[in-house]
């Protein structure tokens, strides 16, 4: 796996030299270069770390909530005090807590009133659901983590797969440039002998149909080239430019072509991810058997109420036992505090949650059988990995023989048609051997880079790639 700059600032600033110094003057952008750029760059890196960062803090916040409640409230009042007889249900909040005598008729007397106090609340024991929550949370950062990491991975394998693509679609463009003056060389060298009488004029016209094919094979080159520049580009997170790429990749082969994996296979960063999001599966099954439970509680409250009514103003015919004075109305005069414990339980919850546990298990049933998809399919791709490499092997080491054998056949099938012993169609037969030879060489070193790849990513070990070279 690659590790990324621990600072990202200075990350950041180093990647902007770097694309100030490309668009002043072109330099070499090693792969390593490009997995840095890339790693500290992409948008979907940045969107998972900053997900991970959001999980950590909820775990923070999630271990706080077994502390108890703490509540202090003060209200201040002015208004009558009417009582009735007669039930009342208080839905909502939508009612007053007005207490006073019931009279006769109404009467608009008011005066301030108050109250003070302080409650604290504390589910003790709620048989393990604050600790289940916490461990479910726990799970989550772990889960969001080995997202990031085989992200990273995943991301890896993209620059260095578009990497090798764009010097191989390089090398191509190279070769089809090389093969257009071959034909321009060709069609002059046919013009002047037609013009001459020395050969037919359809020869001309072989010639000029050939030049043709070998602009629009280049043009097609170029075009490739700009498709890989700019989906690099992308990967990089930077604007498209001409890149000028490690030309080790064209020059020679892995040192290790099969190199052994440093890392077991368990420990792939995409098998990580799915056995920890099964974690997260199973330790929310826990949470939420938890709510079969009931919850016991502690409380207590300590209040102060204060009134601008007296005690005689319900006993005088007259009720003027009251004053409109605030400091008198709103000063605590009657104190009351209360404890105790308490228990709450829900007792058709259990038939509910069975159900929900019983969901949750089939998402990690499901879960599971992901990962041994993915598990069975990265051990076939390493297996086939190491065909690939050992096939591409073979095909290196058959390349420079069939370029051999291209080229002198060209150079013999020019001399002879220039000297009028052979046709334009033998001619431009060994003109395109020669071109398929040198795109087939250009071809298969990239090959078994790609391969070497290809096993990398099957095995999770980036550094048997990236250290290869």
């Amino acid at each position: 796996m690659l590790n990324i700059i621990a600072k990202p600032t200075l990350l950041g600033v180093l990647c902007a030299c770097f694309v100030f110094q490309a668009l002043g003057q072109q330099k070499l952008l090693s792969l390593k270069d490009a997995e840095q750029i890339a790693l500290a760059n992409y948008g979907t890196i940045k969107a998972k770390a900053s997900q991970l960062n959001a999980s950590k803090a909820y775990l923070n916040e999630t271990r706080t909530e077994s502390l108890p409640d703490v509540n202090v409230s003060a209200q201040q009042d002015y208004g009558t005090v009417n009582g009735q007889n007669g039930p009342l249900y208080g839905y909502r909040g939508l009612s007053v807590s007005s207490s006073g005598p019931v009279l006769g008729q109404q009467n608009w007397n008011a005066a301030f009133g108050a109250l003070y106090l302080g409650n604290v609340n504390w589910d003790f024991f709620s048989f393990g659901k604050a600790r289940e929550k916490i461990k479910v949370q726990n799970s989550v950062v772990t889960r969001d983590a080995s997202d990031l990491e085989q992200e990273k991975f995943q991301h890896a394998i993209r620059v260095a797969s578009t990497y090798l693509n764009l010097l191989a679609a390089q090398q191509l463009s190279k070769a089809e440039q090389d093969n257009l003056n071959r034909t321009i060389d060709i069609q002059k060298v046919v013009v002047a002998r037609v013009k001459n009488g020395l050969n037919p004029g359809v020869d001309s016209s072989l010639a000029n149909a050939e030049v043709s094919n070998a602009k629009i094979a280049f043009t097609n080159a170029q075009q490739t080239v700009q498709d890989q520049s700019n989906q690099l580009a992308q990967y990089l997170g930077i604007a498209p430019q001409d890149f000028l790429l490690d030309s080790v990749f064209i020059k020679k082969t892995p040192p290790a072509p099969d190199p052994q994996p440093t890392i077991s296979f368990e420990n792939h960063p995409e098998l990580n991810y799915l056995r920890n999001r099964i974690g997260v599966s199973d330790e929310q099954a826990k949470y939420l058997k938890t709510f079969s439970y009931p919850t016991f509680s502690l409380f207590g409250i300590y209040q102060g109420r204060a009134s601008g009514f007296e005690p005689g103003y319900s006993v005088t015919p007259t009720q003027t036992y009251y004053t409109g004075n605030y400091g008198y109305g709103v000063d605590p005069t009657r104190f009351n505090y209360l404890f105790g414990v308490g228990m709450i339980w829900n007792i058709t919850t259990p038939f509910r949650v069975h159900f929900q546990v019983q969901s949750q298990k089939y998402i990690s049933q499901q879960y599971h059988d992901e990962y041994e998809l993915i598990n069975q399919q990265l051990r076939d791709q390493e297996i086939l990995a190491v065909t690939r490499i050992n096939n591409a092997l073979k095909n290196y080491t058959e390349a420079p023989i069939e370029v051999k054998a291209a080229t002198d056949a060209y150079n013999q099938k020019s001399a002879l048609y220039k000297n009028g012993l052979a046709n334009i169609v033998d001619y431009t037969q060994a003109l395109y051997t020669l071109n398929r030879a040198e795109v087939d060489l250009d071809i298969t070193l990239n090959n078994v880079w790609q391969a070497l790849l290809s096993k990398a990513a099957a095995s999770g070990d980036f550094s048997i790639f990236l250290n290869n070279f």
